[in-house]
């Protein structure tokens, strides 16, 4: 019985990494619907590889026009007044779905994988692999992945009680055919480009402890529009679930939130520390917003 548990185990191990393979090696065109709490956006997505390495293009098709733009590392994002663009460098960001790290089996000090039955995407069989978490850090992630490829074509994320955070599915999708390389040109003619300020981030003033398994992947010292001053902005994450956090000084003017509440399914934790409003946000139970946010101290 024992071997057929670790059977299965490695045969869902298996399929998240054809998961995580698949979605920087296939070429694949498709339309995608985002769940997130009460909000829905469409967006379309076009991959191609090739020997000048990835290129990836995501469009939301509905709402504010916005349009990101990857080459490789770096993520172009065309800004909604269509005259300026944001680039960052060597970036984190990674859109569905590309949703696993590299290396999958990182993921299982913290999620148990197991393999559920076949249901149909977009038209396409596909094998259902369940991430189900070891701690109270951590929700529960439900992926759909192609039988014939491994691409992701669905994920949700359920918290503990059974309610969807957020889900990706596929309406339609083509996999196989890469999209034109003229598709992914980049048109910067007459645009300002802002670096994000990730490439030269200053030093932060903050020492964290986030949840076991959460490390730091981004931090940046950013203005952010109607703030009175610069926002240090720090994103932590175990691969899969992300946490981010803001600290900025307390605006005596304006609503400042206190203690927990939430957005939608989304919990939001702040208080205030040495002058300061922290607040810790993301696709994570409370437990976490609240132990990483009360972990803050100035260095």
């Amino acid at each position: 019985m024992l071997l057929s548990g670790m059977a299965r185990a490695d045969a869902a191990l298996d399929w998240l990494n054809r998961a995580a393979v698949a979605a920087k090696q296939q070429n694949y065109s498709g339309v995608y619907v985002y769940h997130h709490g009460e909000h829905v956006e469409v967006l379309r997505v076009l991959h191609r590889t090739d020997s000048t390495g990835e290129m990836e293009k995501v469009e939301v098709l509905d709402g504010t026009p916005r349009k990101f733009l990857r080459v490789n590392n770096d993520v172009y994002c065309h800004l909604p007044d269509g005259k300026s663009v944001r680039l960052e460098r060597n970036a984190q960001r990674r859109f569905f779905p590309a949703l696993l790290p590299a290396q999958p089996a990182s993921l299982l000090d913290y999620y148990e994988a197991k393999l559920g039955g076949t249901e149909r995407v977009a038209g396409r069989p596909c094998q259902v692999v369940t991430l189900e978490p070891r701690d109270g850090y951590r929700y529960t992630y439900y992926l759909w992945l192609d039988k014939q490829t491994g691409l992701p074509l669905k994920s949700r994320v359920v918290n503990s009680s059974g309610a969807v955070v957020s889900m990706f599915v596929f309406s339609e999708i083509q996999i196989g055919k890469a999209p034109d390389a003229q598709l992914f040109r980049n048109d910067l003619a007459g645009k300002r480009i802002q670096q994000a300020s990730l490439d030269n981030p200053a030093e932060v003033a903050w020492n964290v402890t986030p949840p076991p398994g959460f490390e730091r992947v981004q931090e940046a010292v950013r203005s952010l529009p109607g703030k009175q001053a610069p926002v240090t902005h720090l994103v932590f994450s175990d691969g899969l679930s992300v946490l981010s956090m803001f600290v900025e000084p307390v605006d005596p003017q304006g609503q400042t939130l206190r203690g927990l509440s939430a957005e939608g399914v989304i919990g939001i934790y702040a208080r205030e520390v040495d002058g300061h409003t922290v607040t810790t946000l993301g696709e994570v139970p409370n437990k976490a917003l609240i132990e990483t946010g009360n972990s803050v101290k100035r260095k």
